[in-house]
């Protein structure tokens, strides 16, 4: 008996999977951790006609006799249509499997009905310096934006998703003040679908969620690298050792799953530069006798060493770890920083309005420099080590109107328009345009899970 053979519609689409799976292959290889193959059953399912249910997908169709006509199945044959949507179906599938991930940073804010997730009075987290309508701000306006991405969708942040997929994992923030900012946005959203708990750590402040018993952390550190900061009783300049990683968080990496680092801001100031015990040079110190080098290489050479120093403490442990390097978020003053500025916008820049500072453009740079050559060359190294960049400079430059400015205190106009008026236009206001960050976060929470 000759053996039937595949042909028509049949081994058509049988060959558009096996190409499309292979390209799919060599696509895939840009990718550590991805793998595809098939599951060729199109054969040896041909050759077995005696194995559907036939009439007996009724119960007992002959029970009373043999009727006219039997229904045995789909009776309508597919025409080209179906045929030609099941095979595109297919085919999208495999690109977003294995096709470059959406470039969040590119966009721009466009109106939203719905608002935030929380409200100044339903999270217990916010700093009060942050919450600027229980503050006395009026205009509401600025909650009611979203972020939209050029070229893609960014989802609405899902909490119960995040939550599901850091699923007994430690997910731990190490920076600056703007750290902390996120990390708070994080929890008042993550609190509208479980409650965390406060759990005493030394060395940072910690949540836990017993629903899915996941731990989020916060590490002071606003140079990630050891460092004293300037003060009104000490001395009047940083000091950095830019060779050294700050211990205070470092010691506890190989117990974090999922590692966000935030800088620049401190860096900013008058600083003295270590290198072992010998001073290689500062930034705006007048008075000492030090040669002033400026703040872009102190800066590498911060960045530079604490992710060197990460994969030096997970290197032969076995333990995975994803680590994101936030990209700076420009500040909108008005005028000095520390002599009145202000920043009273009420509205988002339009894109194209607006164009990035030369200094804080600098900074975004060597901040993707230093994640591409490190994922090139150091991440691919190592098995369970995953690093990327959260770029929300752009974003975050379009945002005036989103800082607590003179909110940063309680009612500061309820006795009229004081002289001088103390404005915040570096932090963002919960809720904020900060909760973006969180929402392209988590989607990237999701990739790599």
């Amino acid at each position: 008996m000759r053996e039937r053979q595949l042909e028509g519609k049949d081994s058509e689409i049988r060959r558009i999977e096996m190409e499309e799976v292979e390209n799919a292959k060599v696509k895939g290889k840009e990718f550590r951790g991805f793998r595809l193959e098939l599951l060729d059953v199109t054969k040896l399912a041909l050759l077995r006609p005696d194995g559907h249910p036939g009439a007996y997908m009724n119960p007992f169709p002959f029970a009373n006799g043999v009727p006219k006509y039997i229904l045995t199945g789909f009776q309508i044959r597919f025409n080209d249509f179906p045929y030609i949507c099941l095979i595109k179906a297919k085919i999208e599938i495999l690109k977003i499997i294995y096709e470059k991930p959406c470039d969040y940073s590119n966009g721009k804010w466009v109106r939203d009905k719905r608002g935030p997730l929380y409200n100044g009075t339903t999270c217990a987290m916010i700093k009060e310096s942050q919450n600027c309508i229980i503050n006395g701000r009026n205009d509401t306006s600025y909650l009611y934006w979203r972020w939209k991405p050029s070229d893609c969708h960014l989802p609405r942040f899902e909490p119960n998703i995040f939550l599901q997929l850091t699923k007994n994992r430690h997910v731990a923030f190490v920076g600056d003040s703007l750290a902390r900012n996120q990390i708070e946005s994080l929890l008042c959203m993550l609190a509208t679908v479980s409650t965390p708990k406060r759990v005493h750590h030394k060395g940072s402040n910690k949540w836990h969620f017993s629903s899915q018993n996941a731990s989020l952390s916060f590490y002071w550190s606003p140079f990630l690298v050891q460092g004293v900061q300037r003060s009104s009783t000490g001395p009047p300049h940083n000091i950095i050792h830019l060779d050294l990683v700050n211990e205070k968080w470092a010691k506890e990496v190989d117990q974090m799953d999922l590692l966000v680092l935030s800088f620049g801001n401190w860096l900013l100031v008058p600083s003295v530069y270590y290198e072992g015990d010998k001073v290689i040079g500062c930034l705006n110190c007048t008075g000492l006798n030090y040669t002033d080098i400026g703040f872009y290489g102190p800066f590498r050479k911060a960045l530079r060493t604490t992710l060197n120093s990460i994969i030096e403490r997970i290197q032969g442990k076995g333990n995975d770890i994803h680590v994101i390097v936030r990209t700076f978020s420009p500040s909108h003053f008005e005028g000095d920083w520390d002599k009145g500025g202000t920043c009273s916008k009420t509205k988002p820049y339009r894109k194209g309005k607006m164009q990035l500072g030369e200094v804080d453009a600098e900074i975004r740079k060597i901040e993707m420099e230093e994640v591409e050559n490190f994922a090139m060359s150091r991440a691919k190294q190592l098995r369970g080590f995953r690093l990327e960049a959260l770029d929300v400079t752009e974003l975050a430059l379009l945002r005036p109107d989103g800082h607590p400015g003179a909110y940063m205190n309680p009612f500061p106009f309820a006795n009229g328009v004081p002289e001088n008026v103390q404005n915040d236009c570096v932090h963002w206001c919960l809720p904020g345009p900060i909760d973006t960050w969180n929402d392209i976060f988590l989607e990237m929470v999701k990739r790599w899970s």
